[in-house]
């Protein structure tokens, strides 16, 4: 790969992650006014719709992009044409009969599934959810072709335009709901109509791109639908699954948490209001892992790109910091979120309730950041199938935990059942990723000298903080609101700024970050490669 394809590969990574960063930080913002306005019920309706257009979100935007980007990279390599006929046409024909499939098996089973998951109320949502995904096709193909040329802007102002529509029709469903007296269970429709509405505003944005652009080659025509076929089916399915780490966790909450906690003791009005509360870590979770993971993986953005054979073909040494910030930065977020959750959840939420189990969840922000991270760097190193193996285990770990744990603990045990899927899943991929790759040593890359000393720092300074404030229930929101970013920023601040100071990072990796110069200038010290 030359240079200049090389720089344009790392700066549309970056423009992804930027991207990805803000649509995450949308995803969880609007979830706050939807339970401010319909409750803790009206949220667990949401939150059992949501894994479903959640999983049609990433096979759209992550799984079969990226099986088509690979696509069309390999046609170009080849000097292969990339035309209607021999190439738009039948991609578009396969991701069509895939979400055909998935349609026609969710809509013929929207009753039996509400049944199952003990609501039988949804079933009018879960059939509206299946139209989303047959919007995938259209909007999969076109980001697959402009990434597969390198042009990132697409995707990322298609997942912006997407995810603004998105939030804007929830909001003012959920307002029209509370206030017009209408049944609860129209939050499911919204979130359903939402989607659709977004998948067709980033269509719109990708087809006005496509227009103007009209990506296209010339050479040689070929076709092969057998190898089209194999590598949207495998690559494009596989490679999302690690971006629904998180999103199987729910899905497994969906199907099990109410009729456990049922037997935990409580009625079906109590258990869904609980998984209401239990939900409302989902979003802050969300973020906190984004933020861990997502700077981190930029600094790989040609691992994935790689034709990769062997192990010794890579250099290890971007993979190695990648897991260091991912370890840095995601440790931080989950330390800030379980010391200020008492303050966060009654901003967000109105009230404290379930607290201790959130602050339990709050673990998984460093577990699932360096899942994502480690799952990531295998997919690149084309370890598909294994990794997806992987994260269904996980799954199952989690679906088997919450029937054991949450009939004697309630959401606590939903929460210990999620940490305890995601430590499983952690230790098997690091496992796997020292194993065929011994040269990675990732305990011994963290400054543990560097991280203790931040770590204790920005501990010591938010007890201290927290013991000056006052009494938090008093408070008006307002300024409950600006209390509570004063320390989550300044805290961030003494943290990175001790890491820094306290040589955590190498000049090299100080130059990746942003504010280089004033990094390198706060370490003080001229630093070794």
């Amino acid at each position: 790969m030359g240079g200049n394809e090389t720089k344009k590969l790392v700066k549309g990574a970056l423009i992804l992650t930027l991207a990805g960063l803000v649509s995450k930080i949308l995803s969880a913002g609007y979830r706050i006014p939807l339970q401010n306005l319909t409750g803790d019920v009206g949220f667990y309706i949401y939150q059992q719709v949501y894994p479903l257009l959640a999983i049609a979100t990433a096979l759209a935007l992550y799984g079969f992009p990226s099986a088509i980007s690979k696509l069309t990279a390999d046609m170009r390599k080849e000097e292969k044409r990339i035309s209607f006929q021999h190439f738009y046409g039948p991609i578009f024909l396969i991701l069509l009969s895939i979400c055909s499939i998935i349609f026609v098996f969710l809509y013929l089973n929207a009753d039996a599934l509400a049944v199952w998951v003990g609501d039988n109320k949804l079933f009018s949502t879960y059939k509206l959810a299946a139209f989303a995904f047959l919007l995938i096709p259209f909007t999969s193909l076109l980001r697959g072709v402009f990434q597969g040329f390198h042009y990132m802007k697409p995707t990322a102002y298609s997942q912006i335009g997407e995810q603004i529509i998105r939030v804007f029709i929830i909001i003012v469903a959920s307002y029209l709901i509370a206030t017009g007296g209408l049944s609860i269970y129209k939050v499911g429709r919204a979130a359903g109509i939402a989607s659709i509405a977004g998948s067709l505003t980033a269509l719109v944005i990708l087809a006005i791109y496509f227009i103007k652009v009209r990506p296209k080659e010339r050479g040689q025509v070929v076709i092969s639908w057998r190898y089209y076929a194999r590598t949207i089916l495998l690559f494009g399915l596989l490679a999302a699954l690690n971006h629904m780490i998180l999103i199987i966790t729910q899905f497994a909450d969906t199907f099990t948490l109410v009729p456990s906690l049922m037997e935990y003791g409580v009625d079906k009005l109590e258990a869904m209001k609980m998984k209401g509360v239990f939900d409302r870590g989902q979003p802050l979770i969300q973020v906190g892992a984004v933020l861990g993971s997502s700077f981190a993986l930029a600094l790989i953005p040609g691992l994935s790109k790689q034709e990769v054979h062997a192990p010794s073909t890579i250099s290890y040494a971007p993979v190695q910091s990648a897991l260091k910030f991912s370890f840095y930065l995601a440790f931080a977020a989950m330390l800030g979120l379980i010391l200020i959750f008492p303050e966060v959840n009654t901003l967000l939420f109105q009230n404290n309730q379930g607290t201790l189990s959130l602050r339990i969840l709050s673990l998984s922000v460093l577990l699932s950041s360096l899942a994502i991270t480690s799952t990531t760097i295998l997919q690149g190193m084309g370890y598909l199938k294994r990794t997806a193996a992987f994260i269904l285990f996980a799954f199952f770990i989690k679906w088997i935990s919450n029937q054991i744990l949450v009939p004697f603990l309630g959401i606590t045990g939903g929460a210990l059942a999620t940490v305890l899927s995601l430590f499983i899943l952690c230790g098997i991929v690091f496992f796997e990723l020292k194993r065929k790759v011994p040269s990675i040593s990732f305990l011994k890359s963290i400054n543990w000298r560097s991280f203790f000393i931040a770590t204790s720092g920005m501990f010591l300074y938010l007890i201290f903080i927290k013991r000056i404030m006052p009494d938090f229930i008093g408070l008006s929101r307002i300024t409950l609101l600006l209390w509570v970013i004063f320390i989550a920023v300044t805290g961030a601040i003494l943290y990175i700024f001790l890491l820094v100071r306290f040589k955590a990072f190498t000049k090299k990796e100080l130059s990746m970050m942003p504010f280089a110069k004033l990094f390198i200038y706060l370490s003080k010290e001229e630093q070794h490669d």
